[in-house]
């Protein structure tokens, strides 16, 4: 084995060597080839630059001309005489370096006068004008010709000190009544031409020369040369009766530092592929390793959540559930694939309770934290069975920090429900056993009080009776005794008269204390208990007060145990499996149409059941009648007894579209 495991790697090393060696080789073509096109693109950069600014330079020049020649033409417009003209000439050269001579000639071409340029000896001094007659003849000719202002071929004029220039003559034919009447003439000076008619800008960074068309150069501006490579760009310059080459040549760049920055850059390209080639290396090992890490906390994650048994749901801003967990899918009986990718309603929320299930969802915006006690709700199982259930949500946050939808807790609390019943039905138990003990109590202290005004009361009465069967003698003979004894059994009569009485008036002590109780405290101290039973059968509870209504004046215990039992034999009606639509309705109003005297607040409660039946209404409120199999046949009979107590009514009707609803009414106070 120790030997067959290099052989068994020595294939995949081959491989990885040779892909590596492939990679290397394109990147050193791809920086052969990235370096010569960079090298095109910057020449073709470069030579574009340049023909796009002898373009403008030709342009410029021409619009020198044409504004020349405009310049030139303003000369001749009031008619002035030689002196005149001759002043107004040379403040136009002082204007004009370009042009080193303005003639004014007549229609023979005789001169009438002339202007030299200030800025330097006469030009024609050495030479004489007569000698460059033909060129002035030339471009007059041309001017005849094209009829208007015309130009000369360039020609050298040498100068005192053996140098000289090239010039070119323009000719401005004058016309008078239609005719040409004269002609003025301008010497240019090539050589000023592009010194002064160029922008600054472009001599400085080119050399900038008129040629004619086979290269001979006529005149030079611009800096010099410093490389071995040259732009060069030509443009026409089509004057009328000449034409001249406006050349440009670009010694801006650098060529011969081209390789240095070609090692430069094959270096710097070598290094930065090696160092990228590192830390990838360097990334790959610490992505095998954070994955790794990261599978384990996921299996770990999936355990967890595997062993819980609360319920765990998260849903997206949009409310669509994304994730639920095993525990989850248990307590509601559908599966993963049924549940994700649902929004509302819910699989398992039930017809009756989906809107104020579809509530709690709209209530929770993003950026809100909800409440950490949580709400409850009823769900739906699978094969339809409802269950009670407490809900906790808090904000599903991303890696960015950024809120990406909700994710809930459910516990299922049926047991903890059961739970309660019991510790509310071992309550009521207690209540009643503590009830049976003081009726004991009472019943022992009456009898206990009794006992000795009764005991007397039983020795007068056989005293007298044995005086009086002695006769009229006797009677007469004890009449003392007799009325003593008649005494003393009225004082204990009188005497157990107010045991009874006060016994009577501590089992009745509640009716005397009447006081004025807002309607909502009144169901304030009953709903606790109310919801209590109604978590248990599932039923909504639902309680509305009209506005403004004053204070009901009555026992507050008393019917405090009216409107519970109420409630309670509501939800009772309701316990059946086919009704679905539970609610239990309590309203507090007052009725309309009433007079000026006194006024009554109706109490009524609502339930959705299966109504009464009409035999059993009939005997409804008859005491120990009772439809229920451990009833006692009392509550309702005690609760118009109570109510009738307080001056009101206990009635029933049926409540559209289904149950019944009680009504009672109870005597309003007069003070708010």
């Amino acid at each position: 084995m120790k030997t067959a495991l290099p052989v068994e790697r020595a294939p995949s090393a081959l491989r990885r060597n040779a892909l590596w060696s492939a990679l290397l080789l394109l990147v050193v073509a791809l920086l052969v080839m990235l370096v010569w096109l960079a090298g095109l693109y910057e020449a073709n950069q470069v030579q574009s630059r340049l023909e796009r600014d002898v373009a403008e330079a030709e342009s410029d020049i021409r619009a020198a001309f044409m504004r020349n020649a405009q310049g030139l033409q303003a000369l001749q417009y009031s008619d002035p005489t030689p002196n005149s003209w001759t002043m107004d000439a040379a403040t136009f050269l002082r204007e004009h370096r370009e042009i080193v001579r303005v003639e004014w000639r007549d229609n023979a071409l005789k001169p009438l006068a002339q202007v030299d340029t200030p800025f330097r000896t006469p030009v024609f001094d050495h030479v004489g004008r007569a000698a460059l007659q033909s060129e002035v003849m030339l471009a007059c000719a041309n001017a005849r010709r094209v009829g208007g202002p015309a130009y000369a071929g360039s020609y050298f004029v040498p100068l005192s000190d053996g140098l000289g220039f090239e010039a070119m003559e323009f000719c401005l034919p004058l016309q008078k009544g239609g005719k040409v009447s004269g002609y003025l003439i301008a010497t240019y000076m090539l050589q000023e031409v592009l010194n002064g008619l160029l922008a600054r800008q472009i001599t400085r960074n080119y050399e900038v020369s008129f040629t004619e068309g086979d290269g001979t150069r006529l005149a030079l501006s611009g800096s010099g040369r410093s490389g071995s490579r040259v732009f060069t760009a030509r443009h026409l310059m089509d004057l009328p009766g000449t034409t001249l080459v406006l050349r440009m040549d670009s010694w801006r760049a650098a060529p011969d530092l081209f390789p240095n920055v070609l090692t430069a850059l094959v270096t710097a390209m070598s290094i930065a592929l090696v160092s990228v080639v590192t830390l990838l290396g360097k990334d790959m090992r610490r992505r095998f390793k954070a994955e790794k890490e990261l599978a384990d906390v996921l299996a770990f994650r999936k355990a967890m959540e595997d062993s819980l048994v609360t319920g765990l749901r998260a849903r997206d801003l949009q409310g669509y559930t994304t994730y639920v967990n095993p525990a989850f899918c248990q307590m509601v009986g559908f599966t993963v694939d049924e549940l994700l990718g649902h929004s509302a309603p819910a699989p398992y929320w039930p017809p009756e309770s989906g809107e104020e299930n579809r509530q709690h969802q709209l209530n929770h915006q993003p950026g809100q934290v909800p409440p950490r006690e949580g709400y409850e709700s009823i769900y739906m199982r699978k094969d339809g069975s409802r269950f009670p259930v407490l809900v906790i949500e808090a904000p599903l946050i991303n890696a960015q920090g950024v809120q990406t939808g909700w994710m809930s807790a459910l516990l299922d609390i049926s047991e903890q429900r059961r739970v309660e019943e019991l510790s509310r039905a071992g309550q009521e138990r207690l209540q009643a056993t503590a009830r049976l003990a003081t009726v004991g109590e009472m019943a022992s202290l009456l009898s206990h009080e009794l006992n000795q005004p009764l005991a007397a009361i039983s020795g007068y009465a056989a005293g007298s009776l044995n005086l009086l069967r002695d006769g009229p003698q006797g009677a007469v003979e004890f009449g003392a005794e007799l009325t003593l004894a008649m005494q003393r059994i009225a004082e204990q009569a009188e005497r157990a008269g107010k045991v009874i009485k006060s016994v009577h008036d501590y089992v009745r002590r509640r009716d005397q204390v009447r006081e004025a109780v807002a309607p909502q405290a009144l169901l304030d101290a009953i709903l606790p208990l109310v919801h209590l039973q109604a978590r248990q059968l599932l039923v909504r509870v639902q309680t509305e007060i009209e506005p403004g209504v004053p204070p009901v004046l009555c026992d507050r215990t008393m019917v405090e145990q009216v409107l519970l039992n109420l409630a309670r034999n509501a939800m009772q009606a309701m316990d059946f499996p086919h009704i679905l639509e539970r609610s239990l309705t309590i309203r507090v109003r007052v009725p309309k149409g009433q007079g000026a005297g006194k006024k009554w607040l109706e109490f009524s409660v609502a339930d959705l059941g299966e109504g009464i039946a009409p035999e059993v209404q009939q005997q409804l409120f008859n005491p120990f009648f009772t439809t229920k199999a451990e009833g006692m046949g009392l509550g309702l009979s005690l609760c118009r007894t109570v109510v009738e107590q307080h001056g009101g009514a206990l009635e029933f009707a049926a409540n559209l579209p289904q149950g019944t609803v009680f009504i009672f009414t109870l005597p309003a106070s007069s003070v708010a």
